[in-house]
């Protein structure tokens, strides 16, 4: 099970911080991303990060947004700073080999304002 919170209305320059609790899975072993599906458009990947935290990003994230990973609390974040509007999106996570057709949590909503 994959529960996304952290999500709301922002202004434009402002931050949010993203959480995705997940269990029944050997949260440890795994490798995690983020990924974000806008209005009328396809999910797109964000965010990747491996067991050892090495991390990847998508190029219209980079230097704005951080993935991190809590171990001991099963849980993986998204630090989303200098946010846009484009930004705005439902945020998700999972694995990074994830098919449409798999589990998907209910998502997080971001909303930013300009």
């Amino acid at each position: 099970q994959l529960v996304e919170s952290g999500g709301g209305l922002v202004q434009a320059g402002g931050s949010l911080r993203l959480s995705c609790a997940a269990s029944g899975t050997i949260f440890s072993i795994n490798a995690w991303a983020w990924y974000r599906q806008a209005p009328g458009k396809q999910r797109e990947l964000v965010a990747t990060i491996d067991r050892r935290g090495s991390t990847t990003y998508a190029d219209f994230v980079k230097g704005r947004f951080a993935i991190s990973r809590n171990n001991a609390q099963n849980t993986v974040y998204l630090q989303m700073n200098s946010l846009k509007p484009e930004d705005t999106a439902t945020y998700y996570c999972n694995f990074p080999s994830a098919r449409e057709s798999g589990y998907w949590g209910q998502g997080t909503q971001v909303t930013v304002s300009s």
